[in-house]
């Protein structure tokens, strides 16, 4: 397989998740478990700093600009950027990501200043995951036509690029444009941060595969997972493949699993073997979405019991 992380732009976090054929694991927030409010910051970052500890890859981050109730998930409640950038000071080498930043509700003016800030203070470990969005309400909150957003993330995601690329760039799209005359500060660690887009984020599987520095997905099946790998494989080569799943340890570490929305509840055993299964089929990195009264202690059985093998 070729090794994807080589390519120019290509920056220490994507280094850190990508750069060898086993696949790594990380842990996305809100880590002490809050859904539906704000999570308590201090206990984030204590509980960040603990996780680089036991070994965990990576940290991810939500974008949820508003709460809606209905949906039932605030995604921590905390805006990415501050908290990309006090993640930044409470780790060294740990990846820091976003699943995902909507890119229809942002500006990419203001995306490509504030991702390279925080690549630039965490010494270039920042990996984007970019997405479509699906919490319908938040369109009109934002005078954004949901119709338009596959159109949106395409040129989000050439904008911030082009910011990023050199100085005083010219682009344009229905957001605005920049003729030349204005640059955009500052730029990222290593030139550029990977981009990732997140489900089909209103675009065709070959779209992604070409303009995507990866593919993050939702937890799948194996038998289904597996699937989706070939045909990426085929359309995409080494670039990598990622997706995201609930974790519930059982109490009986030799219980079956259970399926959960996104993931399952089973005991440690059955999960050191599904791990094992995903990285034989060449899934490159899950972020795990770690559940349980304990945060600290799942967290800490997960690495003695999973992450130790890797």
């Amino acid at each position: 397989m070729s090794d994807p992380t080589r390519g120019e732009g290509y920056n220490p976090g994507y280094r850190r998740l990508f750069g060898d054929d086993s696949l790594t694991v990380g842990l996305g927030l809100p880590l002490g478990g809050e859904r539906r409010a704000t999570a308590p910051t201090t206990e984030e970052l204590r509980l960040a700093t603990r996780a680089e500890a036991l070994g965990f890859d990576a940290l991810w981050v939500r974008d949820v600009p508003t709460y809606w109730p209905r949906f039932g998930d605030s995604g921590g409640g905390l805006a990415p950027w501050p908290l990309l950038g006090a993640l930044a000071a409470h780790t060294e080498e740990v990846a820091l990501g976003t699943a995902s930043v909507v890119l229809p509700l942002r500006h990419p003016i203001h995306l490509a200043a504030s991702a390279a800030t925080v690549d630039r203070l965490s010494g270039g470990r920042l990996v984007l995951g970019v997405a479509s969005g699906d919490r319908e309400p938040e369109y009109a909150a934002f005078g954004v036509d949901p119709a338009e957003r596959g159109a949106a993330v395409r040129e989000a995601m050439a904008a911030m690029r082009a910011c990023w690329r050199g100085s005083f760039p010219a682009v344009e799209g229905e957001w605005g444009g920049l003729e030349g005359d204005l640059d955009v500060l500052p730029k990222p660690e290593a030139g550029m941060i990977p981009l990732l887009p997140t489900g089909n984020a209103r675009q065709s599987r070959e779209w992604i595969a070409e303009h995507g520095d990866g593919w993050l997905f939702y937890h799948l099946p194996e038998s289904t997972l597996e699937s989706y790998l070939d045909s990426w494989r085929s359309l995409a080569g080494g670039k990598p493949f990622v997706i995201a799943a609930r974790v519930a340890f059982a109490d009986d570490p030799n219980a079956g699993p259970e399926p959960l929305h996104l993931g399952y509840r089973a005991g440690v055993e059955w999960f050191r073997g599904y791990f094992d299964r995903l990285e034989a089929l060449g899934l490159d990195h899950v972020i795990v979405g770690l559940e349980g009264d304990d945060p600290e202690a799942a967290m800490a059985t997960f690495a003695r019991s999973i992450l130790a093998d890797r």
